[in-house]
């Protein structure tokens, strides 16, 4: 049985995602990431709960090493009390610096501590709470095993035409201002398939995605663009490419968004773009790319 995520505890961050990440936790949509902030906001540190429950472990874990993080990251055990969905589940919590201890009862929305950067982030990554959940039976410590999660809001689907013009630049991404916001605060939306539902993972840089709001069994599309291939909500991306003005870049990162910054996000190290510039997006066979 999946585990529903209610509105309640979903309201509390910006932005969410079942599947924009390479990790095996997220695969089937079994682990959420919520983002309080976004990188736009100067990389957010504030870690509220998802849930009010008492801690049942905190401790330091390995995470890959990279050049730009340090190797040590953090898991926070919570035993829930609330919302009333996931009473008795055990959720697991990861790049939160903990300030609570083990036997602290922690009300939804309090600190958990701050948020980290470990090797488990590509540098496009906004800070977010990793989170899944448990039965107490399970193994609670091994990285899979986290049941299936269903998120109790409907995201609107964002029809966009692949174009936009560039609002705001990192070092390895830039953000488009389209497709708007409709109702910024209101409602989580995303980019609509071309079947319907919207758009969640790393668009091909991650292995597969998802679709939330309609089963896309067959073709997944964009714009006329294939995708991949759906069984049920989650998509298997084929082998293609993301372009940008006709050039080739790392891809598109897909997700939910209630915040009026909300906007295609390209990711593109190897590729620096302007603030103003004109950009039209489409997705490619990597064998039509030279």
């Amino acid at each position: 049985m999946a585990v529903m995520l209610p509105d309640t505890l979903l309201a509390q961050y910006k932005r969410f995602s079942l599947y924009n990440s390479p990790y095996p936790a997220h695969d089937e949509g079994c682990a959420i990431d919520l983002y309080p902030g976004t990188l736009r906001d100067g990389r957010t540190t504030a870690a509220p709960s998802p849930v009010s429950g008492t801690v049942r472990e905190t401790r330091a874990v390995r995470a890959p090493s990279k050049p730009y993080a340090p190797e040590q990251d953090y898991l926070i055990l919570l035993e829930c009390e609330g919302p009333t969905e996931l009473e008795g589940l055990i959720a697991r919590i990861l790049h939160v610096d903990p300030t609570v201890e083990a036997g602290q009862h922690v009300e939804q929305g309090a600190s958990l501590g701050t948020l980290v950067r470990a090797g488990f982030f590509a540098p496009w990554v906004d800070n977010h709470l990793h989170v899944g959940f448990r039965r107490p039976d399970q193994n609670l410590h091994r990285a899979s095993g986290s049941l299936p999660l269903e998120v109790g809001v409907d995201v609107r689907p964002l029809a966009w035409d692949g174009t936009g013009t560039v609002v705001a630049t990192g070092e390895t991404y830039a953000v488009l201002d389209a497709p708007p916001h409709p109702a910024p605060g209101e409602t989580f939306a995303g980019v609509r398939a071309d079947g319907g539902g919207v758009l969640d993972g790393g668009l091909p840089h991650y292995d597969g995605g998802g679709v939330h709001g309609a089963s896309q069994d067959g073709i997944v599309s964009l714009n006329g663009d294939r995708l991949g291939v759906a069984d049920g909500r989650t998509i298997t991306w084929d082998d293609v490419v993301v372009t940008a003005n006709g050039e080739a870049i790392t891809g598109l990162s897909l997700f939910c968004a209630r915040d009026a910054d909300f906007g295609a996000k390209l990711i593109c190290p190897n590729r620096s773009f302007a603030v103003g510039e004109d950009v039209t997006v489409a997705v490619r066979p990597a064998t039509s790319i030279s």
